[in-house]
């Protein structure tokens, strides 16, 4: 397990050519870009969270039929900060750190102060946000780093505090078709109140780079909501949209803001301070995207903790959203470093299946329907949502499938009706052995596997000109267990999950979290997507999915 998660990274500042085994498609051209901790040690010191290491960025370029692979540390003040002192200086999630021991006491005192309402890490390395024709680094803070997908270089440190008033947000935004970026934050006990934020950057203007504005600049509230605890918001990692709507969980995973304010103090890090609290309901808030208001009926569920939203759409005056789901917060504690040992696959059995569920919402309560009366009456789904009194909803969803994570779509069918989810597969470990592509309409399942190779999350890339919601190929970084074996980007056939091609490099790459395809320079980069990222309505129109 050392090999995979704790030991530090090698960079590899000039693109390498990887040994390409099969024939990649002439059309794929352009950089699958991903993101991922890379260093978990600096000087003697160690992070206690394999999610908390220094973000190392990495490339796999796709020009006619070859590969080439670089990866570079985000050059982020956290990381200049850590490797001047030759120790971790600045806490992460999973990590306190403190100031050198030898300052004076009214240094000291002065750093805990500052620490009760935390300025948090611009240790980018959860995912890549497109803005724009600009690239960013994103966390789940206020901060995000503008980076150059080329050459991995990391330009200017971006503040979402300067443009709307967040704390945190995610680094799952959403693109819609006239190119805006919509996400969540979250605004700590702003003005007296705690309350979700839900923004919106505005598509750039042409040229507007050139001249020097960003879209940033232009970020508006579309819409917020309050939490129902001032103390306590919920944690969250993606939301969902449709045409119309906008829908955000809030799960009873809880952040105490009072504990983290004396975190430092005590010497203790903020993700004690997160909490799941499996006697609270989880709040399904839809926010109507003409209107920029809540629905007013009330809807919830049994507890629950979300990290991935695959995605929604609407049907028959029903609102549909698949999420992947667990029973309850602890799948984070199974990747503290210290858990990560070569016990790590006997010791960290699940103790929450991620489990693919559907709910489904009505948009619109008939009144007259009694209490205890389910409102749904599609026949496609076994997804319930039972009235109950003073325009209250209970949802109890259907299980779709058991064991995946980190799933992707068909970017041009988000917000739309789907048939195809594609994610790495796990049994009873968190760690994925297998990706998956499965069908909503039949419960069927295709897979690829190879022994010791853990996979990477699977991006879907559409075939120019696709009609078919499958047409196209797989894309994943895939590490080994085994030393002796290199490395590979794996390119999968979307349709057939039969293997098109891999190519191998020697290095020492390692797990990421998310990224994104960037198509070919050549054509304009202002108006291309990213792939999984692509508008909700392609421009090329959409076919209906293959039956």
């Amino acid at each position: 397990m050392e090999i995979i998660f704790g030991r530090n990274k090698k960079e590899q500042l000039e693109p390498v050519r990887a040994r390409v085994t099969g024939k990649i498609p002439a059309w794929l051209q352009g950089i699958l870009l991903r993101n991922g901790p890379g260093m978990h040690t600096v000087g003697e010191t160690r992070y206690n969270h394999w999610f908390d290491g220094l973000a190392l960025l990495h490339s796999f370029t796709i020009r006619d039929g070859e590969v080439y692979y670089r990866s570079k540390y985000l050059r982020s003040d956290t990381y200049t900060a850590n490797i001047e002192a030759n120790r971790i200086v600045v806490s992460e999630f999973g990590t306190m750190a403190y100031p050198d021991p030898c300052k004076n006491i009214f240094s000291k005192a002065f750093s805990y102060l500052s620490h009760t309402i935390p300025d948090f890490t611009d240790n980018c390395l959860i995912n890549i946000m497109r803005c724009g024709e600009d690239f960013y680094a994103t966390t789940e803070t206020s901060y995000i780093r503008r980076i150059n997908p080329q050459t991995l270089e990391t330009l200017e440190k971006v503040d979402f505090r300067k443009y709307v008033a967040v704390n945190l947000a995610t680094s799952h935004p959403h693109y819609d078709a006239a190119g805006n970026v919509l996400n969540v934050g979250t605004s700590i006990v702003d003005k007296g109140k705690t309350k979700y934020v839900i923004f919106k950057i505005p598509a750039p203007v042409p040229g507007g780079r050139k001249e020097g504005r960003s879209p940033l600049k232009d970020t508006e509230v579309f819409c917020s909501i309050a939490a129902h605890s001032l103390l306590s918001p919920s944690y969250y990692h993606s939301f969902g949209v449709t045409e119309n709507y906008i829908i955000f969980l809030e799960q009873p995973f809880k952040l105490d803001i009072l504990k983290m304010a004396t975190a430092y103090i005590r010497g203790v890090s903020w993700a004690s301070c997160l909490a799941f609290h499996g006697e609270d309901k989880t709040h399904i808030h839809i926010i109507d995207r003409r209107t920029r208001k809540p629905v007013p009926t009330k809807y919830h569920t049994d507890p629950m903790v979300v990290f991935h939203h695959v995605n929604a759409y609407e049907e028959d005056g029903c609102l549909l959203f698949d999420v992947i789901t667990y029973e309850d917060g602890s799948l984070y504690q199974l990747f503290y470093l210290a858990n990560l040992n070569e016990d790590f696959k006997e010791n960290s059995r699940l103790t929450s299946m991620p489990t693919l569920k559907r709910f489904v919402l009505p948009l619109h309560v008939d009144k007259n329907a009694e209490v205890g009366s389910n409102l749904i009456k599609l026949s496609s789904t076994t997804a319930r949502a039972l009235k109950e009194k003073d325009d209250q909803v209970y949802c109890q969803p259907e299980l779709l499938y058991e064991g995946l994570e980190l799933p992707h779509i068909n970017y041009a069918h988000n917000g739309q009706p789907y048939r195809y989810v594609f994610a790495a597969a796990v049994q009873w470990s968190p760690i994925p052995t297998k990706i998956i592509k499965y069908d909503i309409l039949t419960k069927s399942f295709l897979m690829w596997r190879e022994e010791h190779c853990w996979p990477a999350e699977p991006l879907f890339v559409p075939t120019p000109g696709a009609k078919d919601e499958d047409d196209g190929i797989i894309l994943s970084a895939i590490v080994s267990t085994d030393p002796q074996k290199s490395p590979f980007l794996l390119v999968l056939d979307a349709r057939t999950f039969t293997e098109l091609a891999r190519a191998s490099v020697d290095v020492e790459m390692h797990l990421d979290f998310h990224g994104l395809f960037i198509p070919d320079a050549g054509r304009d980069p202002g108006k291309q997507a990213p792939s999984q990222e692509a508008p909700a309505r392609a421009a090329a129109g959409r076919a209906a999915p293959r039956t």
